[in-house]
């Protein structure tokens, strides 16, 4: 009697094996259609692709630091023209105001 229970359980463990060997194939086979899927149906939606949003990302990150290295470069400009306009300014006492500038009416005969 020992010798039959034995080949049962070796029969049913053989039966539980290949059925989770198949079990496994089955759960690949779905998660490569769900995978297809899930691409085409992302390539409809024209989703940006993860690679082309780094790749933007990083050039917006450039032009940041562009701008506010240009932002600084300008201030120092700035406080250079104001320097020397201070200095034109100071052996003449008050500074001149610019005279304004008078524009003629255009006469037009309609």
């Amino acid at each position: 009697m020992t010798q039959t229970t034995g080949r049962f359980f070796d029969e049913l463990g053989k039966l539980i094996t290949d059925a989770a060997g198949a079990a496994q194939g089955v759960r690949k086979e779905v998660e490569g259609a769900v995978r297809t899927q899930a691409e085409r149906v992302l390539r409809e939606l024209d989703v940006v692709q993860r690679e082309e949003f780094e790749a933007v990302k990083a050039m917006a990150q450039k032009a940041r630091e562009e701008n506010e290295r240009l932002k600084d470069r300008i201030a120092e400009l700035e406080a250079v023209v104001i320097d020397l306009a201070i200095e034109e300014t100071e052996g003449e006492g008050m500074p001149q105001t610019p005279r304004p500038i008078r524009r003629r009416k255009v006469k037009r005969s309609y």
